[in-house]
């Protein structure tokens, strides 16, 4: 269990390293460079991260996939009325948008090498978060009388994930946010079919 001042020093090196891959791209990183630029030493970093550069790399995906979630609030958290649906739907265009072509997550999580067991966590753990959330809301809806229980929730919820991330993925590949903004609206449009009169 790390004191308050380790858990800062943790975070300062995770933060280090994150700006650094940002900057000059994940190949070109060392721990030399996370250390000059968080103001740690060698022995600092390995008591933080005993299996040197992977485990810090590991730690920076983690972060990076809080911020994902983290990025669409407090939207996400309060899909409760059709307004607040579009509202969340923008920020998740707006978010990807502004992250471009390049995603520091899967760079990071390729680096790492996604067959493994803690990048696979990872990534796991995220899209678990993600889609639980949009099946909260969704339930919400149907809750406060917007949307027919007939509705699927877990099987929606997953279909929205999966939109997004194909978005995502075209536009990484083309640099337009075009697919993504349809794919999302489609799944909004779906769950408007199922639209009751409360």
């Amino acid at each position: 269990m790390l004191t308050p001042k380790g858990a800062a020093t943790r975070r300062r090196i995770i933060e280090a390293a994150a700006a650094e891959i940002s900057e000059r791209g994940i190949g070109a990183v060392t721990l030399d460079d996370v250390g000059r630029r968080s103001g740690t030493g060698k022995s600092q970093l390995f008591h933080y991260f005993p299996d040197g550069r992977e485990q810090l790399l590991l730690a920076v995906a983690q972060r990076e996939a809080d911020r994902v979630i983290e990025d669409q609030e407090p939207y996400l958290s309060g899909l409760t009325s059709w307004p607040a649906w579009r509202q969340w739907r923008d920020a998740v265009v707006d978010r990807y948008r502004r992250q471009g072509v390049n995603c520091p997550l899967g760079a990071l999580i390729t680096e790492i090498n996604r067959r493994t067991p803690a990048a696979q966590e990872v990534t796991l753990r995220l899209f678990e978060q993600w889609q639980a959330r949009v099946e909260t809301g969704i339930r919400d809806m149907q809750r406060l009388g917007h949307i027919d229980h007939a509705l699927d929730a877990v099987a929606a919820a997953s279909a929205v994930i999966a939109a997004i991330q194909g978005g995502v993925v075209i536009l990484m590949t083309t640099g337009s946010e075009r697919h993504l903004e349809a794919a999302l609206d489609f799944c909004l449009d779906h769950l408007a079919q199922f639209r009751t009169g409360g």
